[in-house]
């Protein structure tokens, strides 16, 4: 039996956990406050999901030692200072979507300097929890440069409902996970303002191209965009009623300001950070879309002001 352990028991972390159980995995769950979970058997955060007995959950991060795999689910503003805690040799697997504050880095990036040496794989799809924890068909992709270490992860954790491809672009697959949350906030504006499905539809189509553009500029393949890790993840928060952040946006476009919104939520909105890091980190590239939501979080452009800078861009082909 594979021992997977599971750091971050949010609603992903605990769906990821349950789901590692159901593909006959021993299951290890780190949580930062373990107590509420060991009272109820359930994750604050996943409404209706009882964790089993079989699965173990603990606050200590040394106990998460010996694995075959560790699952890395926490925001990517803790990565640093967990990922440095942890124990073992085991591959790290990463399942958070954004970059670090401030330094603009994404998590494979953060593990290089503070895991030096260490096997890292990232696990991003089209993936809600609720409906990963139910055990409803999904599928996913499981990246690493290293083909076996792909093979392995992905035996590990697939199952009969739970479909895992490879990808050889680690790289590509978490810049799509983190730019279709600032695409999603963007898509939300739009419904939110009351522009129409075809505003939506336009937009989410161009933010395919900006996302190709994004992923070929800065190293990573292209065609990853296309791939369940972009194309499938964007479309996904673009139009699923439990995004965060399309649904962010569609506050941001009834008019309500951002302070307020975040000060409503107990979870992380990872498009906000994400947004003002792309831009930083991929200076040269063209990513309007990337671009109109940094200057709208920043309270720099109303939603009119950015459709409308959008919408002035120069004609083109396609």
């Amino acid at each position: 039996m594979h021992k997977v352990a599971v750091i971050g028991a949010g609603a992903w972390g605990s769906a990821l956990a349950l789901h590692a159980a159901r593909a006959g995995c021993a299951v290890r769950l780190w949580a930062r406050d373990p107590g509420p979970i060991l009272a109820s058997r359930r994750s604050p955060r996943l409404a209706g999901s009882v964790l089993p007995e079989a699965i173990e959950v603990s606050g200590d991060l040394a106990s998460m030692g010996g694995q075959d795999a560790v699952l890395l689910v926490v925001p990517v503003a803790h990565v640093r200072r967990v990922a440095a805690l942890l124990p073992g040799a085991a591959p790290l697997v990463i399942c958070a979507k954004g970059l670090e504050p401030g330094s603009c880095l994404l998590p494979s990036e953060i593990l290089e300097e503070v895991q030096p040496g260490r096997a890292v794989a990232v696990l991003s799809g089209p993936n809600f929890a609720a409906e990963i924890a139910a055990g409803l068909p999904a599928a996913s992709i499981i990246a690493a440069g290293d083909r076996g270490l792909r093979e392995r992860l992905a035996a590990m954790l697939s199952t009969p409902n739970f479909r895992l491809y490879g990808s050889d672009d680690p790289l590509g697959a978490q810049l799509g996970g983190a730019a279709k949350n600032v695409i999603a906030i963007a898509a939300g504006a739009v419904t939110g303002a009351g522009l129409g499905e075809n505003a939506r539809a336009a937009l989410v189509t161009r933010g395919v191209a900006e996302l190709a553009r994004l992923v070929g500029g800065l190293g990573g393949e292209a065609k990853t965009a296309f791939g369940l890790s972009g194309l499938g993840d964007l479309l996904l928060t673009c139009t699923g009623a439990a995004s965060r952040n399309h649904a962010l946006g569609v506050a941001l476009g009834q008019g309500r300001a951002l302070a307020e919104i975040l000060a409503s939520r107990s979870t992380a909105t990872e498009g906000v950070g994400s947004a003002p890091a792309l831009v930083a980190r991929a200076a040269g590239i063209d990513l309007p879309i990337c671009a109109a939501v940094a200057e709208l979080l920043a309270g720099r452009a109303s939603v009119a002001e950015a459709i409308t800078r959008l919408l002035a861009r120069p004609r083109r082909d396609e």
